[in-house]
């Protein structure tokens, strides 16, 4: 064996025996692979499959599902643009532009030299304070023409990341109206110490009687959630928390895990003790790899503090640990099922429900999913009381509600509510003005006229995951719907051809309607399409894809008509055109030699 070959397997090594040797942690084992290699190469693959015993091309299946893995080399630095439409708003393409000219590269190549790749990616979570953008997976934000040219700088110097300026990587928290969450006092540990004088069935009945639902959008009574786990039957049980926060224009939870980590924690254990689990795992998105560190110290001090681990405040047989496994750009995984089968180490595909994850979650095994935001709530709860919670918000909508405020506003940032806030409200304290549409809940979620601003956001109205971008009057909302639905069909996880070739045709019909060429057949077209995917995609995803459009058709119809050049159809593809050169060729011009249109 070469000295090269044993370096190589060295560190393979350790990064196996940090994950046990386990095909369950493969996801992490890729990541890690790539961050000490820069790529997942042949002889990694090799050695892994033969180290796991896994096949080779599920490795690949997985490598090539994750768009911040790869299989061939990207660069020294890869950079990645946010091509969110609110970084779209504040000039994230010229930027881009400007980079590439300053490196001499086009988009999605790597430069000659293999120094450096400039590509987009959907959505770093960072709304609040872009452009942003990712390098080798290091947020930075508020970008400039004057940074990116600092940037083009250090990249043709080769200067490492850590001598970079720290003010590049500055992420502000941005808090504008806080609340009982984002305020709260609570010590570590009060909570649980409240929660183990009820027992597991008392702590259930609080989160019941609280009236709180699942703050990820759908609104499930988390009680019953947890009530369902725990009556499952099967001996081992799991805790996992959701804070792969994908959804554009959304970023509360990476604010809460930076001021509130030992609540999420809190909140994660009391579920443990509630459905007596002993294994949590944090599922965070990748874009905030960041905070790995800082969580995980938090963790440490949980665990040097006797509130994780074994005999958690000395009570015998109150045994839970957290571990973190880090995301690879992948929207689909904060999908509740594709999100376990992630944990798993597999690709991030949604899987066919029923059976849900309270009875066949991680492992097959009864697990309690939740996210960031519900396990802080839970944790309030059992701190405020039942009674005393369900008192804050409305009659179906208790607690509050953190808001991702983002957009054409002075004032973007994180905003908590009690429930039934009106969307005027929200609109006045960031102080935005001529508002044109908000999108609630991003892309799959709802646009909202002027003449609605007055509705309330709760369950029984406008419910949210906590996205809420603004676009005033200067926005061309026919651009907004056409970025939701780029975004859709590039996150499309591809299992089911519905969703797969849907969103692709969606996405084809809104380019050819920029393009000049679309008809009112088009708009049409649009809506059966709707119905396709209603009625036939795998998950929500698919279901939700149309959305942006249908909304937008609804509210500003003259968006799109403005651009239709024909009543009827008109292929995207000019194929007469196409023959032009041929007809040049063979000095033909007469009418046997052009396609017929008449009649089409």
């Amino acid at each position: 064996m070469s000295i090269f070959a044993e370096v190589h397997d060295d560190y393979l090594d350790q990064i196996l025996a940090r994950y046990d040797h386990s095909p369950f942690n493969l996801l992490q084992i890729l990541r890690e692979v790539q961050e000490h290699s820069g790529h997942i190469n042949t002889e990694a693959v090799n050695y892994l499959s033969t180290r796991l015993h896994i096949p080779r091309v599920r490795i690949e299946g997985v490598a090539t599902f994750y768009s911040f893995l790869h299989l061939q080399p990207h660069g020294e630095y890869r950079v990645l643009f946010s091509d969110n439409i609110t970084d779209r708003m504040q000039g994230s393409q010229a930027l881009m532009e400007k980079m590439c000219q300053q490196l001499w590269l086009q988009p999605g190549k790597v430069s000659e030299d293999g120094l450096v790749s400039i590509n987009t990616t959907s959505c770093t979570g960072m709304c609040d304070q872009g452009p942003a953008m990712l390098v080798n997976g290091r947020a930075i934000t508020r970008l400039t023409h004057q940074r990116v040219q600092e940037i083009g700088s250090l990249i043709r110097n080769r200067t490492l990341l850590s001598d970079w300026p720290a003010d590049f990587f500055r992420v502000e928290d941005n808090i504008h109206r806080s609340g009982p969450l984002l305020d709260n006092t609570i010590a570590p540990g009060d909570v649980l110490r409240t929660a183990l004088a009820l027992g597991g069935k008392d702590i259930v009945e609080a989160v019941k009687n609280s009236g709180l639902r699942g703050r990820g959008g759908a609104g499930f009574p988390t009680g019953l959630k947890w009530e369902a786990c725990c009556n499952a039957p099967g001996e081992a049980r799991h805790v996992v928390c959701n804070a792969d926060e994908g959804e554009p224009g959304t970023f509360k939870d990476r604010v809460i895990l930076t001021r509130q980590a030992d609540l999420v924690f809190e909140g994660m254990t009391l579920c443990a003790l509630a459905v007596g689990a002993q294994h949590g795992y944090l599922y965070l998105r990748g874009e905030y790899r960041y905070l790995l560190e800082p969580l995980q110290a938090v963790l440490q001090r949980r665990r040097d503090n006797n509130l994780l681990g074994k005999n958690i405040l000395c009570q015998p047989g109150f045994d839970f640990d957290i571990v973190i496994h880090l995301g690879a750009g992948a929207y689909i995984c904060g999908e509740e099922s594709a999100l376990i089968e992630s944990l798993e180490g597999k690709r991030g595909v949604p899987r066919n429900r029923p059976p849900f994850p309270v009875t066949h979650g991680y492992k097959q095994q009864p697990t309690a999913v939740d996210n960031v935001e519900t396990f802080c709530s839970a944790a309030l709860v059992m701190q405020m009381g039942a009674e005393k919670y369900r008192a804050i918000g409305t009659s179906k909508s208790s607690g509050t509600k953190l808001i991702s405020v983002s957009g054409d506003c002075p004032r973007p940032g994180i905003y908590e509510y009690p429930f039934g806030v009106s969307v005027r409200q929200v609109l006045q304290d960031c102080g935005a003005v001529n508002t044109r549409a908000v999108q609630v809940s991003g892309p799959s979620g709802v646009c909202v006229a002027e003449s609605e601003f007055d509705r309330k956001l709760g369950f029984e109205d406008l419910p949210t995951a906590g996205a809420f971008m603004v676009f005033d009057d200067s926005r061309d909302l026919f651009e907004v719907a056409r970025n939701f639905v780029h975004f859709f069909a590039h996150e499309s996880c591809g299992f089911c051809t519905p969703c797969r070739v849907g969103t692709s045709m969606l996405k084809s019909t809104m380019d050819k309607i920029a393009a000049g060429l679309g008809t009112k057949y088009d708009l049409r077209e649009i809506e059966r399409l709707d119905h396709v995917l209603q009625t036939s995609s795998h998950c929500g995803l698919g279901r939700t894809a149309c959305n942006p459009v249908l909304h937008t058709l609804k509210h500003f119809r003259p968006a799109y008509e403005n651009r239709l050049k024909l009543l009827e159809f008109k292929p995207a593809f000019d194929l007469d055109g196409a023959l032009a050169r041929a007809r040049q060729m063979t000095g033909r011009d007469d009418a046997g030699a052009h396609l017929k249109t008449e009649g089409v």
